[in-house]
């Protein structure tokens, strides 16, 4: 049985880096986050009733027509919180999602996450949190950031159970300021909206003289049946929720962000010693995975 598991894993994972057209580097991959969700994954992206492509048409989602018809509501509310510097990025280790797009200059304001919404984002912009409250799909929301020169390097998010559906609000409407998704670009424009499969590896930047702001959901990912929707909608919960991050004090932190200080902190560790000796980085870091590996395996 061990065995099945293993090279079902395997196949999993030569699924996940062999998936769209632009890959990591095969050792690359073998370190990244998308290769232990790739089981879980491969099981949203067989039974999803919408296309598995990078680009999804919004079409698929006629519940969202409601956001782009709103986005001037959106637009307002996220641009009294960027006047008031609400929108920003963590002052601290506590959002281990998108920690490493802060130095990019990259800020957010979420208004919920996979739960209710945050209490600052009901106090602050009580209108964009109405109308998300009216759509179940919609998992998690904010107010996402990108400033002129920013640029986020090439990454793909570790949960196929979502898709990812962008709206711009006050952008550059630029084709200097885009995402680029498997090798596809698009250019965000005021009031138009985007979907797309988060998971393909993508980065984005913006080489304009102006901010952009955006309006970034997380949409349930429809399931060709119930038992798997279900089974879909659990492991979110689980996961996801978890990475809750807060915009203020009074917000609610998931278990993971609460973890993130002292993961963050071996991090460091590594940076340094990558830093003094890249061998000797690359030798403790092989071996630690090797060992998990090992130890997974025969327990």
């Amino acid at each position: 049985m061990r065995w099945v598991l293993l090279i079902v894993f395997i196949a999993c994972v030569v699924y996940t880096h062999r998936r769209g057209r632009v890959r990591h580097r095969f050792f690359r991959q073998l370190s990244d986050h998308s290769t232990f969700t790739a089981p879980l994954n491969c099981f949203s992206y067989a039974l999803s009733s919408v296309p598995t492509t990078p680009f999804l048409d919004t079409r698929h989602f006629p519940e969202l027509a409601t956001l782009q018809r709103e986005w001037r509501t959106f637009r307002d509310e996220a641009l009294a919180l960027r006047e008031a510097q609400r929108i920003k990025a963590s002052d601290t280790y506590n959002d281990i999602g998108f920690n490493s797009f802060f130095r990019n200059g990259w800020k957010r304001f979420y208004l919920k996450w996979y739960d209710a919404p945050h209490p600052s984002a009901q106090a602050l912009c009580p209108r964009s949190v109405e109308i998300l409250s009216r759509i179940p799909s919609i998992k998690a929301a904010m107010f996402a950031s990108l400033p002129p020169g920013g640029k986020l390097g090439l990454h793909r998010d570790p949960y196929a159970g979502s898709l990812r559906y962008h709206l711009g609000l006050d952008t550059p409407n630029d084709a200097a300021c885009r995402i680029v998704v498997d090798g596809e670009s698009y250019a965000w424009r005021d009031g138009e909206a985007v979907m797309f499969d988060e998971t393909y590896l993508h980065w984005a930047e913006n080489r304009t003289e102006r901010d952009r702001i955006i309006l970034f959901c997380d949409i349930d990912r429809p399931m060709k049946y119930r038992w798997a929707q279900r089974i879909n909608d659990a492991f979110g919960q689980l996961l996801m929720r978890a990475a809750a991050s807060p915009n203020e004090t009074g917000d609610r932190t998931g278990g993971l962000n609460r973890a993130f200080r002292y993961l963050y902190a071996i991090r460091r560790a590594g940076k340094r010693l990558k830093a003094w000796n890249r061998t000797v980085y690359y030798i403790v870091k092989w071996a630690l995975f090797g060992g998990i590996a090992v130890a997974i395996f025969c327990i």
